[in-house]
């Protein structure tokens, strides 16, 4: 969390030595393609939802899709707050690493508890998909 914490703090440096210059530019185009990628894994996880055959391998696309975007998504935030700041203060910088916390927490929590409901169909007998079964 600590190295999360210094890249906000470079950034909102870069950003405050060069603000309105080309490396602004750079910043706003890194947070419309994080937005985009962000959209696309979601969109994928909708679509593996819908297509895979049993619970397991649709959690399994839910609890993976889920998270990546949901980060994505929020560095694209934490960077356009950096970004669309006139004057970087404190206030500024730390909504960017509150952003990031945030961050850190998903990335601990969504695994854990993708692992804790698979765990659960295991324990209550949800059976696999198998080849020659139809999808449930």
């Amino acid at each position: 969390m600590i190295i999360n914490m210094v890249l906000v703090g470079l950034v909102a440096f870069g950003t405050t030595v060069t603000h309105g210059g080309p490396l602004h530019s750079v910043f706003n185009a890194l947070v419309g393609v994080l937005l985009i990628a962000g959209l696309l894994f979601f969109l994928s996880t909708c679509v593996g939802i819908l297509r895979f055959p049993d619970f397991y391998t649709r959690l399994n696309a839910a609890g993976k899709g889920d998270t990546l975007s949901t980060i994505l998504m929020l560095v694209a935030c934490a960077l356009m707050v950096i970004t669309s700041a006139h004057h970087v203060d404190r206030t500024v910088v730390l909504s960017a690493i509150k952003i990031i916390m945030i961050v850190n927490f998903i990335f601990i929590g969504s695994p854990t508890a993708t692992h804790a409901l698979l765990e659960a169909a295991h324990w209550s007998e949800i059976k696999p998909w198998k080849r020659n079964d139809p999808p449930c």
